[in-house]
């Protein structure tokens, strides 16, 4: 059945377009969410597997969130190690926090937004993880001198859903400061470093991140995939990037 005549959208086409807008919209407007992050709405169960036991959201959070299995998959790869304590630094909604508590680690969450320090405490309670994790409402920079712990997981803000236009992603891009100021700040604590970073980083930038370092430290790169998708890329770094990896989602030393 054609759906162009004369070089235009036929009426029926037209209509049918229409009629998954005012669906789209629909939804959205149901479960309290922008309709232009419908289609994070739809990957829902992917990004929190107990979704529907009352996981709570906002806007940022529905692009921002480590999905579920990429996250268990970096709790896993921390887990072969003799690591105790994890310090999450930018902790969002908590999706990483809740996958590291339930390996078994207690995790300092770092998050200078108090709403979403509420919604994490939230959702660590639903996966029934919340007494494993310490949330900290608070700038990761101010109190990074402070925090005591084995793994320091960065998983910092990429500046939106737009990163996925740009062709290279350069460190500098990330927020709320460039990369090398959040590694520094990062080292303050330990030198074994978790960094979850676009899957069109700039590879070379995240190999000086290594060898800038006083000594250079250990670096693992891997792919991280949902299906046949790359959703991202993870740096390990120090004594961590020497763990074998045993997760199905990576692909291992692109570097």
């Amino acid at each position: 059945m054609g759906t162009i005549v004369d070089g235009q959208a036929s009426p029926l086409a037209l209509k049918s377009k229409k009629r998954k807008q005012a669906e789209r919209k629909g939804i959205s407007r149901a479960n309290g969410i922008a309709s232009c992050l419908f289609k994070y709405w739809r990957q829902r169960y992917s990004l929190f597997s107990r979704y529907d036991a009352g996981i709570k959201m906002d806007n940022e959070g529905w692009f921002s969130v480590t999905p579920e299995a990429i996250a268990a998959s970096h709790a896993a790869h921390a887990a072969s190690s003799s690591a105790a304590v994890v310090i999450d630094c930018f902790a969002g909604v908590g999706g990483n926090a809740i996958q590291f508590a339930a390996r078994g680690f207690l995790v300092i969450a770092v998050e200078i937004d108090p709403r979403k320090v509420d919604y994490a405490v939230n959702n660590a309670r639903v996966y029934g993880v919340k007494d494993r994790i310490e949330f900290v409402v608070g700038d990761f920079f101010s109190l990074a001198p402070f925090l005591k712990g084995d793994v320091v997981f960065l998983s910092p803000p990429w500046g939106g859903p737009s990163y996925s236009r740009i062709q290279t992603f350069t460190l500098d891009m990330l927020k709320p400061k460039d990369g090398y100021l959040i590694f520094q700040a990062a080292q303050k604590i330990s030198p074994n470093i978790i960094m979850f970073l676009p899957r069109n980083v700039d590879l070379r930038q995240v190999e000086e991140l290594s060898w800038l370092s006083s000594p250079p430290l250990a670096l693992k790169i891997e792919e991280n995939y949902m299906e046949t998708s790359l959703k991202g890329i993870t740096a390990y770094f120090g004594d961590i990037a020497l763990v074998p990896s045993k997760s199905s989602l990576s692909k291992t030393d692109i570097s």
